[in-house]
């Protein structure tokens, strides 16, 4: 089994109700537990604050950020384990993220 990384992107948060947000929530929950019950969850991880700083350069400059687009923004990750590239993608199938207008991006994570 090989690892792979899932990036949370985009999407429009829950808005609404208590309840409302914490049906979303108990959405996310089942799902990673799912993939931990099926061998496939190697790290939950977490959500992503949305502010944060981008480094670059040389010399090095800092600066405020991220300034992607919404759609484009990270909001959290997640590591798991699967045979190759597809597998892993559709590992995703039933993410809460795209029922709200978001996606996952696959990435598979390079051993040094």
């Amino acid at each position: 089994m090989s690892e792979f990384m899932f990036l949370y992107c985009g999407g429009n948060p829950p808005t609404g109700s208590p309840e409302q947000m914490q049906k979303q929530t108990q959405k996310w929950m089942a799902w990673i537990k799912d993939l931990g019950e099926k061998g496939h969850l190697k790290e939950a991880g977490h959500p992503l604050e949305r502010s944060g700083k981008i480094v670059k350069g040389s010399p090095k400059m800092i600066t405020d950020g991220p300034f992607a687009e919404a759609k484009d923004l990270i909001g959290g990750y997640s590591v798991v384990l699967a045979k190759d590239l597809s597998g892993a993608a559709e590992l995703t199938a039933g993410c809460p993220i795209l029922d709200i207008g978001g996606f996952v991006e696959v990435r598979p994570i390079m051993r040094m």
